[in-house]
């Protein structure tokens, strides 16, 4: 889906995005849906999806990430930074209240938006999120293994399907996210109360990197969130396509 880019300019990073403008045809038409890539990506990973929320009828935002796609590098990237990003740009374009939907990084993204300002998020969709340690007395455990860099890089398909995206990715992104997925967030776990919005989360099979027991203490935290899983690995939308349609569309209201 080839959408025009437009640029905003933050104090610290300037954010690309697409927007759709799409409005009118459906009950939730007038709620914009927000779709955020995880690390190594761009917004193109949702162009299927983008597609049919558009035929839909409603707007679609796309959002490239600080240091991804045709955003800006820049010199820090904690993760509620890149949740501020998203939450600054629905602010810049008035928008009064969102869909999001999140995978991986994105999904610490709108996560943190949910936290930050509950009444602006109509429903929330989380796709294999990594989840953080709740305390320093835990280890760091996916499903089967630490993420390598490639793995990181998941929203990247391959150098030759999409190759602006692994050269734009700022790659000294990846030991600061090291870092983050090692250390203890407790902050991010007591914010869950703080989320209001209906929430869907999406787990893969033993090539995913959620870890179950935490997903259940996620699920504890939420008052209303729904688990999903799937038979593959961390790419639901890519590798799943039909099947993350079948899910997502639905409790978006279509």
């Amino acid at each position: 889906m080839e959408l025009s880019v437009a640029r905003v300019e933050f104090e610290d990073v300037q954010i690309a995005y697409r927007d759709s403008g799409a409005t009118g045809g459906h009950l939730h038409s007038g709620t914009p849906v927000v779709l955020v890539h995880g690390m190594g990506g761009d917004g193109h990973t949702w162009d299927r999806f983008a597609a049919q929320l558009v035929r839909r009828g409603r707007r679609v935002i796309i959002p490239d990430l600080r240091g991804h796609g045709r955003s800006a590098h820049t010199m820090s990237y904690r993760f509620p930074e890149f949740g501020a990003d998203i939450l600054r740009l629905c602010d810049r374009l008035d928008l009064e209240t969102v869909d999001l939907v999140g995978h991986s990084l994105g999904g610490y993204a709108i996560s943190w938006v949910a936290m930050e300002r509950p009444e602006l998020v109509r429903r929330l969709v989380i796709e294999e999120q990594p989840l953080p340690l709740r305390s320093g007395d835990e280890q760091v455990r996916f499903t089967r293994r630490l993420p390598s860099i490639p793995e990181l890089w998941h929203a990247t398909t391959s150098l030759i399907r999409h190759p602006r995206a692994v050269l734009a990715f700022d790659r000294s992104m990846t030991g600061v996210a090291l870092e983050q997925f090692r250390k203890p967030y407790p902050e991010w776990w007591e914010g869950l109360s703080d989320i209001t919005a209906p929430t869907l989360f999406l787990r893969g099979g033993p090539g995913g990197m959620v870890d179950p027991e935490k997903l259940e203490h996620m699920r504890a935290g939420l008052a209303d969130c729904t688990v999903r899983a799937f038979g593959c690995g961390h790419s639901i939308h890519r590798d799943r396509y039909r099947e993350f349609e079948a899910e997502v569309l639905p409790f978006l209201g279509h």
